[in-house]
């Protein structure tokens, strides 16, 4: 077995990195990554080689369904496929507790608030690009800084009182602001394009704070999506790729929320 490592220009304290690749004999290659950056440090895996029976199977099917459902779309909808595949990528690795799946969540943000404005919801372009990106930015980095055990899985929190009413009040202001912002852009169907927002805000929150309750959260605005995109959906079938899409979000996300709670629990029984 032979060990590549490559030592990169010196950060300040606290965020140098590492990286070693080690290769087998047999010409099969795997790797892991020795990273500390932004004040933590953690150790980096091919996160496939972490899925179980159920996770793989759960992904298959995922992909299967945006995949066909995209035959049934417009032509020209290999853009929102795309997004859809690398969402749904991200939610079972977010669903592990990985950190590679919070940073996929910052690509998927950005490229979801473009789809969506190609159809006109400004609510939930405004919501992605200016709200849910800047937060899972911010959340990548806050998962980054507390790996459980070194590892590049996350260390699952605990959401205090004070940290739910400060979610509620800030959920309020961020709702109101957002529905005067979409109501003066003519948004369609505003009253669910703002629900939205306020369940994107709150789930966006709680990943932020390493809670399990991140998946109902985001469990819920799927439901809203669902809604949103089945609407669009019956003046234009070529919408239905991203019905399916948050139909497949909404399975990840509640199997994320159990699943983080097993993490919660073992994490708990090893300290």
């Amino acid at each position: 077995m032979k060990e590549l490592t490559y030592n990169h220009r010196k950060l300040p304290p606290g965020r140098e990195m590492q990286i070693s690749i080690r290769c087998t004999s047999l010409g099969l290659r795997r790797y892991a990554a020795d990273a500390s950056f932004f004040g933590g440090y953690m150790r980096v895996e091919n996160p496939f080689k972490k899925l179980n029976t159920f996770e793989w199977i759960l992904w298959g099917v995922s992909m299967l369904t945006i995949i066909v459902s995209a035959f049934l779309g417009r032509e020209n909808s290999i853009l929102e496929t795309l997004t859809s595949l690398l969402g749904v990528t991200a939610l079972i690795f977010v669903a592990k507790g990985l950190i590679i799946g919070q940073m996929m969540t910052v690509l998927f943000s950005i490229l979801y608030g473009i789809v969506s404005m190609t159809f006109h919801y400004y609510g939930e372009m405004i919501t992605y690009l200016f709200m849910s990106a800047p937060i899972a930015l911010v959340a990548t980095i806050e998962w980054i800084r507390h790996p459980y055990k070194n590892t590049d899985v996350v260390e699952v929190s605990r959401v205090t009182k004070k940290q739910v009413a400060i979610m509620c009040v800030l959920g309020v202001l961020v709702t109101a602001i957002f529905y005067f912002i979409l109501k003066a852009l003519c948004t369609p169907n505003l009253m669910f394009s703002t629900i939205s927002i306020t369940t994107s805000f709150m789930a966006a929150y709680l990943t932020f704070l390493r809670s399990p309750y991140y998946g109902i959260g985001y469990g819920l605005n799927d439901i809203v999506l669902i809604v949103l995109w089945t609407l669009a959906t019956i003046s234009d079938i070529s919408y239905l790729p991203m019905v399916m899409c948050f139909v497949m979000f909404l399975c990840n996300d509640l199997y994320g929320f159990y699943n983080w709670r097993k993490l919660s629990k073992a994490q708990k029984n090893n300290k």
